[in-house]
């Protein structure tokens, strides 16, 4: 459904104001604006004070910027996007987000904040052992103040909403989380039930939906040759420029508490189950986009497409997709090998220049997210995991090379215990250390036949080092 009409345009709230909101979410409302329909607008700032120079180009332009896009046969286009109004700049007491969620008008409050920032473990729940920022936010909002985490935010933004009598609003989760809806939903209802604040989570439970929607568009970290770029084609200096590749995907349920934007004429899918969309996208794409990026660093490549075109690690990642991957998903409304085929085509587009850095990060969230799943599924089948078991037998010499410094680059995982990771790496059995970690398998941690696939992979991935022509380099 969508909403009446309205005197004044609605009012859609992100939290997160990064490249890949603008190059997503953003677009597609200016696409429905492009079409006439200028119903609902983009109001958006961040928790924490970052991006502060993007901000504030951001605020200086109206909230408007440049969108490059890159085809992979090398086209590139650029788009002036006009549909964020209003920029909200970062202050402690977020009292400009606070604003704008206890306006009527306000219907959709929607976020990225990337998978290590929603803090659950393998069971969906918080996991305040290991995310001293959540007790720190509970503490933070008890007595008043706001908090710097999404679920700090959120209990603010809605106590506030509920306080003002606003009405109901959509929780619109726009990171590549499975299930990522309801797994928000579930963490901030555990939050506020830790705050004692029994009334606010009735309201939360009355007032608020929170739909599971998929994402895709590979969107790397801005450079100066962008706005170089941008300054050559179109004659603007835009310190706000990004850029993407000309992929866009986004499938969204269509459970919207209080209206929403008619996306469906530019694309977007409105469908009753996001699940059979969410998973080929998080094990063929997400799991496959860490396989480059772990097998490509080994070797001494820079970017994604390197890795994508190296024969070898492009055989692991098909290999994974479809001997192990792709017979656990079916039957599937997609066709799923016409996808991965996609992705890797997707994957080596030299002029998207995604950096093995960025897609690297995060291997504690990823692995238990992106490739657990079809390690459990196969196993729980009573067939092999030799392919799959690839992806973290990677991550592992990733690992062991960021222990003894040798990673190109800083590495950042919010979810890594960096003690506990040491710890696997100077272990005396690193590979059994490592298939007993908690974190990253779960109820499969020190299973016998994940030990043995992991040793068989190691082996595979200590022989395909040695024998890279890069090798040398590292």
């Amino acid at each position: 459904m969508t909403a009446e009409s309205p005197a004044s345009p609605l009012t859609i709230l992100h939290l997160g104001l990064g490249s890949f909101h603008r190059a997503h979410q953003a677009v597609y409302l200016h696409q429905l604006h492009a079409l006439g329909d200028t119903r609902w607008v983009l109001a958006g700032g961040n928790l924490r004070p970052d991006m502060q120079d993007t901000i504030a180009a951001l605020q200086a332009q109206g909230g408007a910027y440049t969108l490059e896009t890159v085809t992979a046969q090398g086209a590139r286009s650029y788009t002036w996007v006009e549909s964020i109004r209003t920029v909200v700049p970062y202050t402690p007491d977020l009292a400009g987000l606070v604003a704008l969620a206890v306006q009527p008008g306000t219907r959709i409050i929607s976020f990225t904040v990337t998978e290590a920032g929603y803090y659950l473990d393998s069971r969906h729940q918080l996991d305040w052992a290991n995310a001293p920022d959540l007790a720190s936010d509970l503490e933070a909002v008890r007595a008043g103040h706001a908090g710097s985490t999404l679920y700090g935010a959120l209990t603010m933004l809605l106590r506030a909403r509920q306080q003002a009598g606003a009405g109901a609003v959509t929780l619109l989760n726009c990171d590549n989380l499975r299930h990522n809806g309801e797994r928000v939903r579930s963490g901030l209802l555990q939050f506020v039930q830790a705050l004692g604040d029994a009334d606010l989570a009735a309201w939360i439970e009355a007032h608020t939906t929170s739909p599971n929607a998929m994402v895709d568009r590979i969107t790397p970290r801005p450079t100066p040759e962008v706005v170089q770029r941008v300054q050559a084609a179109t004659g603007r200096t835009d310190p706000a420029a990004l850029m993407g590749e000309s992929f866009i995907q986004w499938v969204i349920e269509d459970r919207f508490a209080n209206g929403r934007p008619a996306w469906e004429r530019v694309g977007v899918e409105l469908v009753a189950s996001v699940a059979p969309y969410e998973e080929a996208k998080i094990r063929l794409l997400n799991a496959t986009h860490s396989c480059i990026a772990w097998a490509g660093t080994l070797v001494g490549y820079q970017y994604i497409h390197e890795g994508t075109h190296d024969p070898a690690i492009r055989q692991m990642a098909f290999d994974y997709v479809t001997d192990d991957a792709i017979p656990v998903l079916q039957p599937s409304p997609i066709d799923l090998a016409a996808y991965r085929d996609v992705v890797l085509e997707r994957f080596g587009n030299p002029a998207i220049a995604d950096t093995n850095q960025r897609v690297a990060m995060d291997g504690f969230s990823k692995i238990p997210g992106f490739i657990a799943p079809t390690l459990r599924e196969r196993l729980a089948r009573g067939e092999g995991i030799a392919s799959v078991a690839m992806l973290p037998a990677l991550f592992l010499a990733y690992l062991q090379r960021w222990h003894a410094g040798q990673i190109p680059y800083t590495y950042q995982d919010q979810a890594m215990d960096p003690a506990a990771a040491q710890a696997i790496c100077e272990a005396a059995d690193p590979v059994a250390a490592f298939a007993g970690d908690a974190v990253l398998w779960a109820d499969l941690a020190g299973d016998a036949r994940l030990v043995q696939a992991l040793r068989g992979a190691c082996a595979r991935v200590a022989q395909f080092v040695a024998r890279h022509p890069g090798a040398s380099a590292q």
